[in-house]
């Protein structure tokens, strides 16, 4: 996984608050009914405190006891309506901040573009998108609305039981702050174990993906039982670090629990012993079997919300190591948005201009890959981009198509900056191709194509006879990144996307790579039927017959522009 190459600018709490606004109603919705349901709660408790009080004392008629049971029944229902519409209320707040929190993922991801996404694991990508946004829930469903609980229902009991006797509420108040206290301090080790958590969870992915990538070659090499081990190594790291934080979890779980079981013990034993006379300090003697009994069915109602709040505490840890990853994810520096309006988004049929303006590139740990470079390619032409490797020949494509932003210069297309989007076809040496059939590939580009347009998008690529003897037509099948199809297929069912495509630009970066001669010059008799329709063809090649068929071929060394030529 790949190092972040800043700080997050937002800090993880205010990056958590900040999406509280768009969920606000229903976080009070939730906390307003937990409040309802711990003052009935409390009724509950006060309810069945005289029904044994004066059931005790033979005070109690038929006539008032069903009365009674009759309150109390309306009570129960009450209170489990209120728990369910504050269960409810927080699923849809924790639902909403994890969709949207995707969504801005998804646009992100739309800006970043293909260049800037190379630095990135696509199962790290996965993981935030996943795991990370996952772990956003129980922050805003539970932990959130029982922070209020935990404020506002044991004040109101401690006040009761302030009414009702004074030394049992010295008794709740001084076992009260250690809760708390507890959870702060582990709080702290579990907010860093749950990101270590996660960061060894976006390791494991990356590896188990490049292993799985590279099953054929490791196979190859008799190193398949080694990458086993490795595998397996990595994922008992990440089932130490899981149970690390469990432990954390369990652990003071329980130290919380025996505070509050201590303190419950205590008012019980004070209660018991005031009611048989052996107390007589303070309020003790004036204790009734009625309110002894009401304090003691508050006392671990007292403790509740604290005790929920410690187990959702570790939701709070969780969601800050997730906000940590995502707001750093989120910020990193992106092309610009999509452009709404203007000349470049009027333009479908025709080709599109083309302008650099000392523009230049630079990448950390690479220096300046290209430029300065001053370009202008008028609309409709057909252009070869030559050079070495590592000349700048797929940047400049990148630059052009909006995946990176010129450190100095302007790039214009259409008299606009690019922004990755819009009329814009990319085909690149390594097309991607998902696994599904042949019509799911040619959807990528168009969506709402017919059959008849990716018939005729085939037949242009070079593909029509060969769709022709597939028995399962355009629903036949390819397998994860072209598996089943040659390589000279696999481009040629890409450039069928491009020529599907209503973009004015066209780039194609080495579309002949690792192509033989028969595959290369069908795919150049298609990129000559493509420059038929009128479109601006950018290609980066060095292959010669590319290059005698372009209108003008332009060279780069060492980022910079050497010469302008004529193709043969």
């Amino acid at each position: 996984m790949p190092a972040a190459t800043s700080a997050a600018l937002t800090p993880p709490r205010l990056w958590l608050k900040q999406r509280i606004t768009p969920v606000r109603g229903l976080l009070l919705g939730s906390a307003a009914a937990g409040l309802i349901a711990g003052v009935l709660v409390i009724a509950q408790a006060g309810l069945m405190a005289r029904l044994i009080g004066t059931a005790a004392r033979h005070e109690l008629t038929a006539p008032d006891l069903w009365q009674l049971l009759a309150v109390l029944a309306g009570v129960i229902i009450g209170r489990a309506i209120a728990q369910w519409l504050q269960e409810i209320c927080g699923h849809e707040a924790g639902l909403r901040v994890r969709r949207q929190t995707r969504g801005e993922l998804i646009q992100h991801l739309n800006r970043l573009g293909p260049a800037r996404l190379s630095d990135h694991n696509s199962a790290d990508i996965a993981g935030r998108i996943l795991e990370n946004s996952e772990a956003l829930d129980g922050y805003y469903a539970r932990f959130l609305p029982q922070l209020f609980l935990a404020a506002a229902l044991p004040l109101l009991i401690l006040l009761i039981v302030l009414r009702l006797d004074w030394l049992a509420a010295i008794f709740l108040l001084l076992a009260a702050p250690l809760i708390p206290l507890f959870m702060a301090l582990v709080g702290m080790g579990a907010e860093r174990l749950n990101r270590d958590q996660f960061e060894t969870l976006g390791r494991l992915a990356g590896l188990f993906l490049d292993r799985i990538r590279g099953l054929t070659t490791l196979q190859l090499f008799n190193h398949a039982e080694r990458s086993v081990d490795e595998v397996v190594a990595a994922s008992d790291e990440y089932r130490r670090r899981s149970m690390r934080t469990l432990r954390i979890a369990f652990l003071s779980s329980a130290v919380l629990e025996f505070f509050a079981a201590v303190a419950v013990a205590a008012v019980a034993i004070y209660i018991g012993f005031g009611l048989l006379g052996y107390i007589e300090y303070g309020p003790a003697p004036a204790l009734t079997l009625e309110s002894g009994l009401f304090i003691l069915l508050l006392a671990p109602e007292f403790f509740q919300p604290l005790r929920q709040l410690s187990q959702h505490y570790h939701d709070r840890a969780a969601a800050l190591a997730a906000a940590g990853n995502l707001a750093n994810f989120l910020e990193q520096p992106a092309g610009q948005e999509p452009a709404t309006s203007g000349p470049a988004t009027a333009a479908t049929e025709m080709g599109i201009d083309v302008e650099l303006i000392q523009a230049s590139v630079t990448i950390g740990g690479r220096g300046r890959v290209l430029g300065p470079v001053t370009l202008a390619i008028p609309p409709g032409s057909l252009v070869a981009v030559r050079g070495p490797s590592g000349a700048g020949k797929s940047t400049l494509l990148q630059l052009i198509a909006g995946f990176r932003q010129p450190d100095t210069g302007k790039v214009r297309v259409g008299g606009q900056s690019p922004t990755g989007h819009g009329h814009l076809a990319w085909m690149d040496q390594r097309p991607f191709l998902l696994h599904g059939s042949i019509r799911d590939n040619l959807l990528l580009a168009a969506p709402g194509a017919g059959d008849p347009d990716m018939r005729e998008a085939l037949q242009a690529a070079g593909l029509g006879d060969w769709l022709e003897q597939l028995p399962g037509g355009l629903e036949t099948a390819i397998g994860e990144q072209g598996t089943g199809l040659s390589g000279g297929q696999a481009q040629r069912l890409a450039l069928a996307r491009v020529f599907l495509s209503p973009a004015p630009l066209v780039l194609l970066d080495e579309p002949t790579a690792h192509l033989d001669a028969a595959s290369e010059a069908v795919i150049i008799q298609a990129l000559q039927a493509l420059h038929g329709q009128g479109r601006t063809i950018i290609i980066a090649s060095h292959q010669q017959p590319v290059l005698d068929h372009a209108e003008r071929v332009i060279s780069l060394e060492q980022g910079r522009l050497r010469e302008n030529g004529i193709g043969g």
